[in-house]
């Protein structure tokens, strides 16, 4: 008998072991349930919590150094030389965390001989009011990541534009917390389409980059909920990010990264946040109150969250259940990812075409016509025999934004290709808009000129049919412009070709809104932001008529800095201060008191009765279009209009949807509440729908602690921007 059953077991391991031979995923799910997809994210994050010691869960709280950024910076053996890596725990499975900036396309790939697209700015991308191209933008950057071998973006940049001067706008969606929120929202659906981990960040009121490490940003509740926490609230319910970047500045007299207000009771308290926070790089200050307060992982380094953070939990200063949530926190964003599921192994090779085609689809719906008079644009290249183009380099690339932003450009920096670029270098991308202006009129003469010597571009453009002047705007990470004005005497240059060729169109390649005080003097403007890779060939494209422009501002052009809420930056003493260097000087940092509250961008321009250059949501046409029957369906929470396309050219109209609270609400501006895109081919109309947001008609309760929606009238207007809206209709809505 004891022999028989000997003989049984013998063949029933034999059989066990071939079963589990031929089914690898059964005996992976045997020894490491959490391996098993059928159970939530959350219970597979509580099986290997069980499994990890005290020193591997402090070792997935903090990240390793500066690696490849720092010379003489630890650099892990696995490292995939981005901006930061959390070591993994191989004998569960759990993969170590490659980080990489990703604003406008991946960061660092030269290193490696690795190409990354690069995206038109996401400034840029916000003017297209088109959430299917910030998908679109979101998945370039999550497929180029992932084919790179990296699985966690740190892009998704969300922070309002207070201050139009800031370095970094051309990271941000402009000055709306709701088209701020839709966009980035989309970007991180798209990038995590990829099983990748998405980010959104700086959370929260890092509008400047002057003194960014030492500001204390002061703002009241309500209007930071109705604001800058709004556009991350929208951004967060879309996109469900992996993980939240806190700032480097203070708000309200605590650093971000230690703040509990913003990371306990908003993030993860009101929002219901499951994902995790990571500070910016080197934005954290302290061990125990940063862990108390919310943030779940220290990068880089181990400063606060190695050691320290270990002697904190075993001495009961921080409870070890609050570093199981820490860890909890990374684990379920991971799995909810797909990055334990779907590794992104064997790396592959990036497809350039097909990230400069969708490049190029973005940048061409993103353009913005801000002048045409007489119908100069688009150019008759039948008509056109002569075309000066002059200034911004533009015989040989298009120029992009600075700092950890910068995509390494193709065969190194167009303008300077011999020599390596360094932080804080202007770098251009190589799409020449000279070349394709020549392209699309090849029997045109097309000269082009430095713009160095005024003399020599006025003569060019005095003997031309036409001439286009490229002028740009270098911005960067680490500081901030201290004018609108257009750098390097541009403006100058503009006002001598116009005044010896009243045919001057200007193209801007900016990262941020420019003053124009030469507006009255020149036949059109278009603004192309940082235009990305397919950016020559985008503008040629709209100049010349091969594509209908339909952006539409994301942000108020103002006239000077005195319209603006603070004609200074906060902070700033000499012109374009490096943030580091003031940091130096002024250690006990500054207040920067937002005493406009939720009053900025055309919300102040509408409430002070000013006039700005361009209004928030302008943008012309090569067609025209006319509104008409404007309908409010409260229970349905939409309303519903035609648009007719009442030129002779097919275009895209971006409608928009504006609202003004009841009197109750104290507000003499008008929130923007929606919008759609709608395509007319000439003389069609279309029913239009748009949703509306509900949090636009809401109010933030102090008291309350929750939003409220007042009784009482509400004014609903439609149109074409901000300050064009033919379409009224009064309601009650609740």
């Amino acid at each position: 008998m004891h022999f028989r059953s000997l003989i049984l077991a013998i063949v029933f391991a034999a059989a066990s072991a071939m079963s589990s031979a031929q089914n690898p995923v059964a005996s992976t799910t045997a020894s490491r349930p959490w391996m098993d997809v059928s159970l939530s994210p959350d219970q597979r994050a509580a099986l290997v919590l069980k499994e990890l010691t005290l020193d591997e869960k402090i070792q997935l709280v903090h990240g390793v150094g500066w690696g490849p950024l720092r010379a003489g910076a630890p650099i892990p053996q696995d490292n995939n030389g981005g901006a930061g890596e959390v070591i993994g725990i191989p004998r569960l499975g759990i993969p170590s965390l490659q980080q990489a900036d990703s604003a406008v396309g991946v960061r660092m790939s030269a290193p490696q001989s690795r190409y990354s697209t690069l995206l038109p700015s996401v400034l840029g991308a916000t003017a297209s009011w088109d959430p299917e191209a910030a998908l679109l933008y979101g998945n370039v950057i999550g497929r180029e990541l992932r084919a790179q071998g990296y699985n966690q973006s740190i892009g998704g940049g969300i922070n309002l534009a207070r201050d139009p001067r800031n370095g970094r706008l051309f990271e941000y969606p402009g000055e709306d917390p709701v088209l701020a929120g839709v966009t980035v929202g989309h970007v991180i659906q798209g990038v995590e389409s990829n099983q990748v981990m998405g980010d959104i960040k700086h959370y929260v009121l890092n509008d400047q980059e002057t003194g960014r490490k030492i500001v204390d940003e002061r703002l009241d509740r309500k209007s930071m909920r109705e604001s800058d926490l709004l556009a991350f609230e929208i951004g967060i319910r879309i996109g469900n990010p992996s993980s939240v970047m806190c700032s480097y500045n203070k708000v309200n007299g605590d650093w971000s990264c230690e703040n509990d207000y913003l990371l306990n009771h908003v993030l993860k308290g009101n929002w219901h946040y499951p994902g995790f926070v990571v500070s910016d790089w080197e934005a954290t200050h302290s061990t125990v109150k940063a862990a108390k307060a919310g943030l779940d992982m220290q990068m880089p380094g181990e400063e606060y969250y190695g050691a320290a953070l270990k002697h904190a939990v075993t001495s009961g200063e921080v409870p070890q259940a609050r570093l199981d949530d820490m860890v909890l926190r990374l684990l379920r964003s991971m799995f909810a990812a797909g990055v334990i599921d779907h590794p992104p192994t064997p790396r592959t090779v990036v497809d350039p075409f097909r990230g400069r085609e969708d490049a190029q689809h973005i940048a061409e719906e993103c353009l913005v016509l801000l002048r045409n008079t007489q119908d100069i644009l688009p150019l008759d290249a039948s008509k056109v025999h002569s075309i000066a183009v002059i200034g911004a380099h533009a015989d040989k690339g298009v120029l992009s934004g600075g700092g950890s932003a910068q995509v390494d450009a193709p065969g190194g920096n167009a303008i300077s290709p011999e020599r390596p670029t360094k932080w804080g270098e202007a770098v251009y991308f190589p799409s020449a808009p000279l070349r394709y202006i020549r392209e699309l009129a090849p029997d045109a003469e097309v000269q082009f000129d430095q713009g160095v010597d005024l003399a020599s571009a006025a003569a060019l453009a005095k003997h031309s049919d036409i001439a286009i002047v490229f002028a740009d705007q270098y911005m960067r990470e680490g500081s901030d412009s201290p004018t609108l004005a257009l750098p390097h005497q541009q403006d100058a240059l503009i006002q001598a070709v116009a005044a010896a060729n009243p045919h001057t169109v200007v193209v801007l390649i900016t990262g941020n809104p420019v003053s124009m005080p030469w507006i009255n003097n020149v036949a059109a403007v278009m603004e192309a932001w940082y235009p990305g890779i397919a950016g020559g060939q985008a503008i040629a494209n709209v100049l010349f008529g091969k594509v209908n422009p339909s952006g539409k501002l994301p942000i108020t052009f103002a006239k000077s800095e005195a319209d603006l809420p603070h004609p200074k930056v906060f902070g700033l003493v000499d012109d374009r201060l490096d943030e580091d260097a003031y940091a130096q000087r002024h250690k006990a940092g500054f207040p920067a008191d937002l005493i406009e509250g939720v009053r900025f961008g055309y919300k102040w321009f509408d409430s002070e009765g000013k006039q700005p250059l361009f209004p928030f949501g302008f943008g012309l046409s090569y067609t025209t279009y006319k509104y008409a029957d404007l309908q409010v369906n409260a229970k349905q929470k939409t309303v519903t209009f035609t648009i007719e396309n009442t030129g002779t050219r097919g275009g895209t109209e971006v409608a928009e949807l504006y609202v003004q609270l009841p009197s109750a609400s104290n507000e003499n501006f008008r929130r923007l509440a929606g919008w759609q895109r709608a395509s007319l081919k000439p003389g069609e109309r279309k029913t239009v729908t748009i949703a509306i947001e509900p949090l636009a008609l809401a109010t933030f309760n102090e008291a309350q602690d929750d939003w409220t929606w007042l009784p009482g009238e509400y004014i609903f207007s439609v149109g074409s921007s901000s300050r064009d809206l033919p379409l009224v209709v009064k309601t009650q809505f609740q």
